[in-house]
């Protein structure tokens, strides 16, 4: 198959794969294994590199006569698990069904066409999520309504400001400032028996989950630079998050402890 295919053409759609792969979240592991994957079903000989903000791609035919070379800026499409369960999906398609380059490349353009989940629906579905942690944690239902209406209004805050394109640890700061003082109403004001539990879960949908686990994956398949980019990048947001919370507390008068 590889004497039909530009080694050129390969590697740069094997970089932009795999740029896109790390940008939706997906672990170093994940990506070397899925790149590889296809590779051996195009026939190529391939090298990569992931870095936190590139991916470096060599690929070469079987008899070494050709060689390509691509570099990739790590694409910005934010946490998204389906982009990243169907770009591995697409791997397994190309390896078993042994579909062809070009066939490859119209699959994963359509993928990234996909439009994603609607804003409406992810606004009211992690705000429900967020109630339900607060009555995991022991909240009675007042609480629960608090932190829903508390994580609404973060939360559309956060997708304002993401839209507009502003720094996400300002958009992390901003948004558990602003549930926080709402979900302290509860405790200002006596509403429930719960408040403090409210207060607590009310920032909840901003922990940023995925990348301390890909930073934990990285570090057992020893991908440390990797590793320690993600586990910065999420101690620096849970930082801004606790800002955001502190601050709340403190210009309405709450006692931390």
């Amino acid at each position: 198959m590889a004497k039909n295919i530009d080694i050129h053409e390969v590697a740069s759609f094997l970089a932009d794969y795999a740029s896109h792969l790390l940008g939706c979240g997906a672990t170093c592991i994940r990506i070397e294994k899925n790149t590889h994957r296809m590779a051996e079903a195009f026939g190529v000989e391939f090298d990569i590199s992931i870095m936190p903000t590139h991916i470096y791609v060599t690929a070469c035919g079987k008899d070494a006569s050709h060689n390509g070379v691509a570099i990739r800026k790590t694409a910005s499409c934010g946490i998204n698990f389906n982009l990243n369960a169907r770009l591995s999906r697409l791997s397994w398609e190309v390896s078993d069904n042994r579909l062809d380059f070009a066939t490859a490349v119209e699959r994963f353009n359509k993928i990234l066409e996909t439009k994603p989940t609607g804003k409406w629906e992810v606004l009211f579905l992690t705000s429900f999520a967020n109630a339900a942690f607060c009555r995991l944690f022991g909240g009675d239902p007042s609480a629960m309504l608090i932190v829903f209406i508390s994580t609404l209004a973060g939360y559309r805050l956060k997708q304002i400001m993401l839209s507009d394109r502003r720094d996400v640890r300002l958009v992390f700061l901003c948004a558990s400032f602003f549930s926080a003082a709402l979900s302290a109403g509860g405790q200002l004001f006596g509403i429930g028996s719960t408040p403090e539990i409210a207060l607590g879960t009310s920032v909840l949908y901003l922990i940023p989950g995925v990348p301390y686990i890909n930073a934990v994956s990285d570090i057992i398949y020893k991908h440390y630079l990797c590793a320690f980019s993600r586990f910065a990048d999420a101690a620096v947001l849970t930082a801004c998050l606790t800002v955001g919370l502190c601050t709340g507390m403190l210009i309405l008068g709450l006692k931390w402890f």
